[in-house]
């Protein structure tokens, strides 16, 4: 009798443990799994896409969610009094690296940590002159990632905006400040350059952009350009409705912009960003040190221009302007 008991007992520990197994494989996995903080001062609604770009884009490099790789993802729903606390909050999390969208997410988790890698998407700053990185090929510190480095690009907008209305003598330009001085900067020789007069208009968040446009409106500007911001390219469909309705003839960096229904847009689309992104995020987390990760450029971009807003406008874009788009939305 003694020895079936013993025997019913160890039949049992063994039944335990089994049954424990895949609890224990499953606490190891997640304790394995490397998590990407994602940092983003725009709309939580404008997320889901860019996240889909870069865990795809992950894949492909051999990070699938959920069985080794974890997104902590954050938004601050366009309000700049809380991207500091969020980036705490991402350090706090213990990810291994923090994707960072827009110079002042990169500002942010940098105020937040010393220690946790960077992998910015930064559109707006000049990286080595404003000191994030030491050259694109030698980061050399924290931060490495994708910089829009062409400052000349404030410039082409423009010349797209004097292109399609000829008379153009005034323009708002709709900046956030947090984005640091270089688009504005741009913008200010371009204008000067081609004689048009600029109106400032700052926006620090997404409550001020109604403010703003409107406000532009009432100084009666010919056009306005839209400069790289969270706040900016998070609203494309808004943006681009209210443009519209106001009758004013709009450009920004966004080809979304266009796409939903803006006069035109020339530059970078931020999913393929997040796309270009993921090499680098793979090779953080892997081990490499992101002062020896070379930061990149954009790999593509897009000029898109919309026909219909156009003719809603009164406006004929020229044949210059159709031959070179990559997109012609009808």
């Amino acid at each position: 009798m003694q020895f079936d008991q013993l025997k019913r007992r160890a039949f049992i520990t063994l039944l335990c443990a089994a049954a424990a197994c895949p609890l224990a494989a499953r606490a190891q996995q997640s304790a394995q799994r490397a998590k990407i903080g994602v940092l983003y001062p725009g709309l939580a609604s404008a997320l889901p896409a860019r996240i889909a770009a870069l865990r795809d884009a992950l894949q492909a490099v051999g990070y699938r969610e959920p069985d080794n790789v974890e997104f902590v993802v954050r938004s601050t729903g366009g309000d700049p009094t809380r991207i500091i606390p969020v980036a705490v909050e991402l350090v706090e999390r213990k990810v291994d690296v923090i994707l960072a969208a827009s110079l002042p997410a990169v500002n942010a988790a940098r105020s937040a940590t010393t220690t946790t890698p960077i992998v910015a998407l930064d559109l707006e700053s000049d990286p080595v002159n404003s000191g994030l990185i030491a050259s694109l090929s030698r980061p050399g510190g924290q931060v490495t990632g994708i910089f829009f480095d062409f400052p000349d690009f404030s410039k082409k907008w423009l010349q797209l905006l004097k292109e399609a209305i000829p008379k153009l003598s005034t323009i708002a330009v709709l900046w956030d400040p947090a984005t640091g001085p270089v688009q504005i900067k741009g913008v200010e020789t371009a204008a000067e350059e081609l004689k048009v007069k600029v109106e400032i208009m700052d926006v620090p968040g997404i409550s001020n952009l109604d403010d703003s446009i409107f406000a532009a409106s009432g100084k009666g500007v010919d056009a306005i350009l839209m400069l790289s911001s969270a706040v900016i390219g998070a609203n494309a469909e808004y943006l681009a409705g209210l443009t519209l309705g106001l009758r004013l003839p709009a450009v920004t960096i966004f080809p979304e912009f266009a796409r939903r229904g803006g006069l035109m847009a020339y530059g970078v689309n931020p999913l393929n960003l997040f796309r270009q992104s993921a090499p680098i995020v793979a090779k953080v987390l892997r081990g490499s040190k992101p002062s020896e990760v070379p930061a990149e450029l954009p790999t593509k971009f897009e000029l898109v221009v919309n026909i219909k807003t156009a003719k809603r406008l009164g406006i004929v874009f020229p044949t210059s302007i159709l031959l070179r788009a990559d997109e012609v939305i009808e």
